[in-house]
């Protein structure tokens, strides 16, 4: 399962995912978290040090890597210069496991306490003024369309703050999103510009209230995000020390808080993963892409790296190519 954290920055999102990842590795679910927010934060989150943190390899400068692997001898592309963060898999791919050994999660995955993490990769001063954050999310993009991830594996994203993973498909490749909301107008706003640019492509969306102090702000998220509303994280003492630099067990979180991530875990294993859906829109966002600006790049018609008869997902999954 797939499972993206989405919402205004400071809105606790990061705090949020991490303590989601945690929970699902303490009631032993295989799981992969994954930093792909502009701002850097998930493994500080889950505890490791700054200086930790910066030593973690970034999925971003191993692109071409990524690429090759998961191309496999997929006969429709034609090299792995060839691939976009948009190409989908088909016959001959390489398609990946949340759950297995591979030359990727070998170099790009480490442990932060007890959680399997990659991450994009900060900016750099070399990339100041000439990148977009996209081309760092790029390989998040491409690993999670060939990740063929059964009900029981999770993948935990951290995504950029706000509406921005919209300039990508990005945003249709979770099983669940999660957009955390403050009761406030400006967290609201950004629930309302997020639901309606899902809206349109099915994308199932739940609400977590966070720094929820009493009844009225319960009230506030309901009244403005409707049944979208899914559950409500109080304010917490436990993470008030986690933002300061002190992670304690997960079991030191207030019951009331740690129930609520019970509420996501139900939710998540109660989402009916729709692999038929999942590649039909990756075909669409190739074909988009393509037309825009990667066949002028890469010069050939990258929409025939498109395999029609190909459905991702589990059933997809054979011994891996030599």
């Amino acid at each position: 399962m797939k499972i993206a954290f989405v919402g205004k920055g400071g809105s606790g999102k990061t705090t949020l995912a991490a303590l989601f990842a945690r929970h699902l590795v303490a009631a032993g679910r295989p799981l992969l978290a994954v930093d792909a927010d502009i701002n850097q934060h998930l493994a500080v989150a889950l505890g490791a040090t700054a200086e930790q943190a910066a030593q973690l390899p970034p999925l971003g400068e191993a692109l071409p890597r990524i690429k090759e692997y998961l191309r496999g001898d997929n006969p429709r592309i034609t090299s792995a210069a060839a691939m976009v963060k948009t190409t989908p898999p088909g016959a001959g791919s390489r398609l990946l496991r949340v759950a297995e050994e591979n030359p990727i999660w070998a170099s790009h995955v480490r442990r932060v306490g007890d959680v399997r993490l990659a991450v994009t990769g900060a900016f750099t001063e070399s990339d100041l003024g000439v990148a977009c954050y996209h081309s760092k999310v790029g390989a998040v993009e491409l690993l999670l369309n060939h990740l063929a991830d059964p009900p029981d594996e999770y993948v935990v994203v951290d995504m950029t703050a706000g509406a921005d993973s919209f300039a990508s498909g990005l945003f249709t490749r979770f099983d669940r999103t999660f957009l955390v909301c403050e009761p406030t107008l400006r967290s609201v706003g950004v629930y309302r510009q997020y639901a309606a640019y899902a809206r349109d492509y099915g994308v199932a969306l739940s609400v977590v209230g966070n720094k929820v102090e009493d009844d009225s702000d319960v009230d506030f998220l309901r009244e403005h995000v409707g049944e979208d509303l899914l559950a409500c994280l109080g304010r917490s003492p436990y993470v008030r020390r986690a933002e300061r630099g002190t992670v304690g067990p997960l079991d030191e979180l207030e019951p009331a808080n740690r129930a609520v991530l019970g509420r996501l875990t139900e939710a998540v294993d109660a989402t009916v993963q729709d692999w038929p859906t999942f590649t039909r829109q990756a075909h669409e966002f190739h074909r988009r892409n393509a037309a825009a600006w990667a066949n002028e790049r890469a010069g050939e018609d990258l929409t025939a790296q498109i395999d029609p008869d190909f459905v991702m997902g589990p059933t997809a999954l054979s011994p891996a190519p030599a």
